[in-house]
């Protein structure tokens, strides 16, 4: 079987499902599993692939994710005559869904469906948990220049909602709405989360938005982008480590 994976989350998946081997055209962007994504060949970005390239590798097939990649490509690549996965998970058991469908078009069902009940059952237990403790109102910060959050209709959110947090933008129209940091003051959440991507946020900029805010300081945490955007075979780790995010704020609310 020959693989072309254009979504980074997907490349580190495949590897997971134990077809790395199989894989003949990944983006720029997989960095996913660090020691072996340097020997498969570049085929562009995950918004800038060379269609040609990849239809001249003739892959079986190419995975594609509806919010990494564009749909003029995937349209491309299909007339080229080339068979495309595209899939778009919302929250973690979406991904489970996804991670079967996966292992199933890649022959690798067995190992697809580890991870698929490995997700289910770490999701069960965190909403069960979530259900018995107050919930904890959060900011998640994905951007700066303008000031960008995520809205409901997000991974993030999803994982960090199922923990028992409550999104102060949850409520706004856009996925990844604009904000000034006026409102993120005036929304007063207990826990503001500034994600390490696609925007690399450090500490000094906890720093910075506590000055113009007043929020305090202590209410700030970077977080993983990798653990709570990348859907696959991440995920497990993703949902446990949104549960420690939204526990660590909580249990700092009651010392």
């Amino acid at each position: 079987m020959r693989i072309v994976s254009l979504c980074p989350s997907l490349t580190e998946l495949v590897f997971d499902l134990g077809r790395g081997d199989d894989l003949v055209g990944l983006t720029e962007y997989c960095v996913h599993p660090r020691d072996r994504v340097g020997a498969v060949e570049k085929v562009g970005g995950t918004k800038t692939p060379d269609v040609r390239r990849i239809a001249a590798l003739k892959p079986d097939w190419i995975l594609m994710n509806e919010e990494e990649n564009r749909i003029e490509d995937a349209q491309a690549l299909q007339t080229a005559g080339l068979r495309c996965h595209v899939s778009f998970p919302r929250d973690a058991l979406e991904t489970a869904e996804m991670v079967r469908d996966i292992g199933a078009a890649l022959d690798a069902r067995c190992e697809a469906e580890r991870i698929a009940q490995d997700i289910e059952r770490r999701t069960e237990r965190v909403r069960d948990a979530a259900r018995e403790a107050p919930p904890v109102r959060f900011a998640y910060l994905i951007w700066r220049k303008p000031w960008m959050s995520v809205n409901k209709d997000t991974f993030a959110h999803a994982l960090l909602a199922q923990a028992g947090g409550q999104n102060v933008f949850g409520e706004r129209e856009e996925r990844y709405p604009e904000i000034s940091l006026d409102e993120l003051a005036r929304a007063a959440p207990e826990l503001v989360l500034l994600c390490t991507e696609p925007y690399s946020f450090e500490e000094s900029h906890a720093d910075e938005i506590a000055r113009a805010t007043g929020i305090a300081r202590e209410r700030f945490a970077l977080a993983d982008g990798e653990y709570l955007s990348w859907h696959g075979s991440r995920t497990p780790a993703g949902i446990d480590y949104a549960d420690g995010l939204i526990r660590a704020a909580r249990a700092a609310r009651v010392s």
